[in-house]
């Protein structure tokens, strides 16, 4: 699994490039605060339901949770998926939140 940092994704963002982010948190966190990614909470990885995403499997893929733990563990099983560019944002939203604020 590879890594990537909340600096890295936020000028890739800001400099308009089109990024496949997927947020593995619940509905509720989602709305309270997000970077734009696809909701697909972590449960449904795990269960393997990933219609919505399943098209980026040969394409650059951006996991995202609170604090990194969760879309550690969903980078993983993407990867056991057939997904073959998956990288963890490191820290998730808190990291973010703390750098860049909301």
């Amino acid at each position: 699994m590879q890594t990537i940092s909340a600096a890295d994704v936020k000028a890739r963002l800001d400099a308009g490039e089109a990024l496949n982010l997927v947020d593995v948190r619940e509905p509720f966190e989602n709305a309270d605060f997000n970077i734009g990614g696809v909701l697909v909470p972590l449960g449904k990885i795990q269960t393997m339901q990933t219609d919505d995403i399943d098209e980026l499997k040969d394409q650059e893929v951006i996991v995202y949770c609170r604090s990194g733990n969760r879309s550690g563990q969903a980078c993983l099983i993407l990867e056991t998926m057939g997904f073959s560019n998956v990288k963890n944002l490191v820290g998730g939203m808190m990291g973010w939140e703390a750098t860049y604020g909301r």
